[in-house]
């Protein structure tokens, strides 16, 4: 679902075909590091504890880590890596902000919080469409590039 949306927004925004396969591969391993986690962290059905959260936290690490030997292509990675990075600099794994943030990355957070308010998860049901989108506009600046909200909006 992540990589279908983040490709969306990419049909809508009008990036370059070469740019979009990188974004449709680097949005559909995304997760991958989250391998390295055990399944009880994942689906806890309570709130993390501040250790648990930061094995979490790992995942973005951990999957590039796994895929460098396999997808020789930088900005692949760099968009896995850096897709809990936030607009703001609070992210992690490197506290980057703004245009630090790769740009194939940008589209992912917004892809993927979109994914994850919208399913259901152990710890809470899955939101509305609406409610979901008021979200990402209200965290636009802070987590999500302000300039990738509005057009995610308006994307099919």
């Amino acid at each position: 679902r992540v990589r279908k949306y983040a490709v969306d927004l990419a049909h809508y925004i009008g990036l370059d075909e070469h740019s979009k396969k990188r974004l449709s591969l680097a949005a559909k391993l995304h997760d991958i590091g989250k391998v390295g986690l055990a399944e009880g962290i994942l689906n806890k059905p309570a709130k993390l504890s501040e250790h648990e959260f930061d094995l979490v936290k790992e995942h973005p690490v951990i999957g590039e880590r796994i895929l460098r030997p396999i997808v020789r292509n930088r900005v692949v990675l760099s968009a896995i890596r850096s897709h809990h990075e936030r607009f703001d600099g609070g992210g992690y794994p490197d506290g980057l902000s703004g245009e630090q943030i790769p740009f194939l990355a940008r589209m992912i957070t917004v892809a993927d919080c979109y994914d994850a308010l919208t399913s259901s998860r152990a710890y809470r049901g899955a939101m509305t469409q609406p409610a979901a989108l008021d979200i990402l506009h209200d965290g636009m600046n802070t987590q999500f590039d302000p300039h990738l909200v509005p057009p995610f909006m308006l994307a099919p």
